[in-house]
């Protein structure tokens, strides 16, 4: 009975996306191709909304939920024994119903726009929705704007691929998901909108920028109807800006440089060690989640997201981050909290990186902010308690996170219109100019790329010198493809293919199962002994015809890695799939009928 109820919910939805789809392809045909890129990115903009909410309401209510049983049931060890949990159900997540597989990062958005074209798989539209509402929710050190952003993207894109929209309006609607995530995470529409275009569009026109900002809006405003302000990051208090304090946030620019570069080496460095290990699954995640575990016993504001914490430090009773602490009897001493602040700082390096790198998914975007309220507040107490200036430490903190934003992303203007969007106003926009500034050129002096794009330059992935590198990845893999050919089953007989050879131009043919499962392929040239012979013909199946293609060409593979396909098998043609289903053959001649062509456009240009 239960089944029943679930196949007809299941029908019930099947249903009406079939004509939800239906009504848009309608409206594709009806539209100009502008006001259907407009239509488009508010559809992508608001399930990028939903996204967040989800996401944002769960983490926040396990992080009331922790806090909870920890100050009024009296159950300490809460806040550590959550996250071991997250990572291990992400762990499980990712065996049981992703294949093992993950990519994970904003990372990935690059390489999509500069090697695919703006194609981002299928499965991203869910995959990290439910792996980061896991691992942070459950109180992982790590952040959801990645995933995010990540999700934006994928709707984007598979929105784009949906209606079979150019290359250059699938990275755009890409875009549009990245812009509408982050507007509508931090209800900072202007902060989305320069994200999109300077982390993952370098190359932006006004035709694109519309619609960015359409989908930013969106984001927001979604955000702001739906999700309780409580869930956003968000400050209310803080004082006037005093020009006589500049040399101090001179001072938080310098530190927050040097402090970028320390969270994103000690990160990175821990990945890598992750990496080399030659364990796998529960055994890995258990490795990292138990010193994880420990490090948020001693210090329990890197539990989840930390924008509590930081909402905290903000306000006049910052000590109350010694509660359920060990040093909860030292609240009045101003000299441990620093310490405390301190060391909290240097550590969520170390969180971050045994969160993400033991299978848990999060992002560093959180992270940053988190790291520069605590250097901004341990800066202004420092000079505090020293007698040396009164600053104002709720200042101090807010313009600490556009220091490390700016620094490890290398974004400075996202940094500063984000921090001044979400306290509310532009009082302090000329520290925030200032501290920006100068971290992301002390960042930039010695880290050339942003941690997200570093190891990425360090392949070849993002930026290359190669000319011919060049060309392919701009490319677009769906003009080179043949999706509209006839396939065969292999039930069918031989005088089924010379039907088709008689009513068709094709000279190959794809052997699939009802389910669309690439089995083999049947190639004209390499068969004809039997098409010309009535005797074989009369008794010889699809399966003896069939050849098993040593090489399959994915939607989500690169130009550059199907032309190394091409030459392994010394071939003109391959097999391509899509979500491990067949979905088309892309021919050698296409590909390099399409390199010419880019490269007269170069020239000519």
């Amino acid at each position: 009975m239960q089944n029943r109820k679930v196949s007809k919910i299941q029908l019930f939805f099947r249903h009406n996306l079939r004509r939800l789809e239906t009504l848009f392809f309608l409206l594709k045909s009806l539209l100009s191709e502008r006001h259907f890129i407009y239509l488009s990115c508010v559809v992508v903009s608001i399930s990028t909304a939903f996204a967040v909410i989800i996401l944002k309401s769960f983490a926040h209510n396990v992080f009331l939920l922790a806090n909870y049983v920890n100050g009024y049931l009296k159950l300490p060890y809460i806040n550590s024994i959550l996250p071991v949990v997250g990572i291990l159900l992400t762990v499980l997540v990712v065996k049981r119903l992703l294949d093992n597989k993950i990519e994970k990062g904003s990372s990935r958005i690059l390489y999509a726009v500069a090697k695919k074209g703006g194609i981002m798989p299928r499965k991203q539209m869910y995959a990290q929705i439910i792996t980061s509402s896991l691992t942070v929710g459950l109180g992982g050190s790590a952040g959801l704007e990645s995933p995010i952003t990540v999700t934006g993207a994928a709707f984007g894109s598979n929105f784009a691929q949906k209606y079979k929209l150019s290359q250059k309006d699938r990275i755009l609607l890409l875009a549009c998901g990245v812009a509408a995530g982050i507007a509508a995470a931090f209800n900072a529409p202007i902060a989305g909108v320069l994200f999109a275009i300077e982390v993952v569009l370098t190359d932006v026109t006004i035709t694109a920028f519309i619609p960015i900002i359409i989908s930013a809006a969106t984001g927001a405003l979604v955000s702001t109807i739906l999700l309780n302000e409580e869930v956003l990051l968000s400050f209310k208090q803080q004082q006037v800006f005093d020009y006589h304090n500049i040399p101090y946030y001179i001072l938080i620019g310098l530190l927050a440089g040097f402090v970028s570069i320390y969270h994103a080496r000690t990160f990175q460095k821990i990945e890598g060690h992750f990496a080399r290990l030659k364990i796998s699954g529960y055994r890995k995640a258990l490795y990292g989640a138990i010193p994880l575990a420990f490090l948020i016993f001693l210090f329990p504001t890197l539990f989840g997201e930390g924008y509590e914490t930081i909402k905290t430090l903000s306000t006049s009773n910052p000590e109350i981050l010694l509660n359920n602490t060990l040093l909860e009897g030292f609240e009045d001493n101003g000299w441990v909290l620093l310490l405390f602040v301190g060391l909290t700082m240097l550590v969520k390096a170390y969180a971050t990186g045994l969160t993400l790198s033991s299978g848990g998914n999060g992002g560093n975007f959180a992270p940053s902010l988190f790291v520069g309220s605590y250097l901004g507040f341990f800066v202004a107490k420092f000079f505090t308690l020293l007698g040396v200036s009164n600053l104002p430490t709720g200042n101090f903190t807010i313009v600490g996170m556009a220091g490390i934003l700016s620094g490890l992303f290398h974004a400075p203007l996202t940094a500063i219109f984000l921090i001044g969007e979400i306290t509310g106003g532009y009082n302090l926009m000329v520290p925030l100019m200032i501290v920006s500034s100068i971290s992301f050129a002390v960042s930039k002096q010695f880290e050339k790329h942003s941690m997200d794009v570093k190891h990425l330059a360090a392949k070849g992935d993002v930026f290359t010198t190669d000319k011919d590198k060049n060309i392919l990845s701009g490319i677009d893999i769906l003009t080179v493809i043949d999706t509209d050919m006839q396939t065969v089953r292999p039930t069918q007989k031989a005088e089924d293919i010379i039907g088709l050879l008689a009513t068709t131009k094709q000279s190959v043919f794809a052997v699939v199962d009802d389910r669309n499962r690439l089995l083999g392929v049947i190639d004209f040239n390499k068969t004809r002994h039997i098409v010309f012979n009535q005797f074989q013909v009369k008794y010889t199946g699809i399966l003896e015809m069939m050849t098993v293609p040593t090489e399959i060409a994915s939607i989500e593979d690169s130009i550059e890695s199907i032309m190394e396909k091409f030459e392994l098998t010394d071939t003109d043609y391959l097999p391509l799939l899509k979500e491990n289903r067949y979905y088309g053959f892309i021919y050698k001649a296409k590909i390099l009928e399409a390199y010419r062509m880019k490269l007269k456009e170069m020239i000519i240009e």
